[in-house]
Formats: C-alpha cells, sequence, structure tokens
C-alpha cells in the first residue's frame, strides 16, 4: 500500500483524481476524486471513499445503493499526483446500473491470467484434495495425456454441433493447457507475446 505522505495534494485544490479498476477484470470503473482524508478514511474501512467536489464532503462508493468498491490495492503514477485504486466491486459501479461509469461491459478474460497465476500456487504449495496437486503430482506424461483427451472430447463436441458441451470441453481444454504451460515453465505471457507477434507480422506482410 501507498504511504500517504509520498502524494501530492497541493496541485488541484487538496485533491487527486483517483481512477478505479477491477481487480477481476482489469477495467476502468469510474473516476473520482480524493483529499487526504477520503485517501485515509478508504486506507482504513477498505471501501473506496471519495469527496465530492459539489456536495464538499466525503462519501463512501456504495453507501446508497450498497455496490461498495472493496479496496484491493492502491498506486500512483510518476508524479504521485493521481492514484490507481485496484478493488473489487459488489455490483454496477455505475449509478445508472451499468458495469462501468465508462459505458464497457464487464470482460473476464484477465480471468485466464488468474488462473494461470492459481495454477502456478498450486504446483508451489500443493495442497492436498486438489486435481491440479494431482495433475502435477502424476508427472508431464499424464497432463500431457489429459491434454489430449480433452482436445478430442472438444473435436467431437463440435462435430455433434452441442453448444454447452462445446464450452464444457473447451474449458476443460484451456484448464489442462495451463497446466501443462506450468509444468513445462512457460509463462502465459510468452504465448500471448508470440501471437502478437506473429498477427503483427502477419499484418506486416499482407497490409491490405
Amino acid at each position: 500500500m501507498i504511504e500517504i505522505n509520498s502524494i501530492d495534494f497541493s496541485k488541484n485544490s487538496g485533491l487527486v483524481p483517483a481512477i478505479v479498476v477491477d481487480n477481476f477484470t482489469g477495467q476502468v470503473l469510474m473516476l473520482g476524486y480524493m483529499n487526504q482524508e477520503a485517501l485515509e478514511k478508504t486506507i482504513d474501512t477498505k471501501l473506496v471513499t471519495f469527496y465530492s467536489r459539489t456536495r464538499k464532503t466525503l462519501w463512501t462508493k456504495g453507501e446508497t445503493s450498497k455496490n461498495y468498491l472493496h479496496l484491493i490495492d492502491i498506486k500512483t503514477d510518476c508524479d504521485n499526483d493521481t492514484l490507481l485504486i485496484i478493488a473489487k466491486p459488489d455490483g454496477p459501479t455505475c449509478h445508472l446500473g451499468n458495469y462501468s461509469c465508462f459505458g464497457n461491459e464487464k470482460l473476464n478474460t484477465k480471468f485466464l491470467e488468474y488462473l494461470f497465476e492459481l495454477i502456478k500456487e498450486r504446483k508451489e504449495k500443493l495442497p492436498e484434495g486438489s486435481y491440479t496437486t494431482k495433475l502435477f503430482q502424476s508427472g508431464l506424461n499424464r497432463i500431457i495425456q489429459k491434454v489430449g483427451e480433452e482436445a478430442v472430447e472438444t473435436i467431437i463436441a463440435a462435430k455433434n454441433k452441442d453448444r454447452n458441451e462445446i464450452i464444457n470441453e473447451i474449458s476443460d481444454l484451456i484448464y489442462h493447457l495451463l497446466v501443462m504451460l506450468v509444468e513445462e515453465n512457460i509463462e502465459l505471457q510468452e504465448v500471448l507475446n508470440n501471437l502478437i507477434e506473429r498477427h503483427y507480422q502477419k499484418q506486416k506482410n499482407n497490409p491490405d
């Protein structure tokens, strides 16, 4: 967590912009303003609290709607005059009932990163009763076998045009692929970087 004394409140009449992002999705939820008291209350209560420039008072997000923003972390920009608030929302952030005040819909693609990190943690700690633990204890050959089985089952589901089964089998396949990556000590970001590089290389070679 940040040091409050490091924040520069002097540039905007004692206020700093506070951008709130969803800890789970990484998406921007809203922009508010904090003075030092609001920041202190946010840290103390773990509920994101702002300073209202119109009412000239503190207000905790969700105090009326109960859609609180639970504090996870706070970061500052390079000038220490803007805050990035990482929070877990209880529900829609916007007063209009939308996920975000900017109108964007919730995307769960970042969950892949969360799941990958969880699998890495499972390999490190090997908690009892965990299916992931059993896979790692079984070794690489068993993990590869499971990837193959899930790939075949995905193909069968696609051939049968069973939408729900396709989704279920792809979910199983992705999970086992992530387990294989962790076992092979390959970061998910390496695969993503490779996809990005291939995409832009293709665009470069075929600009039209």
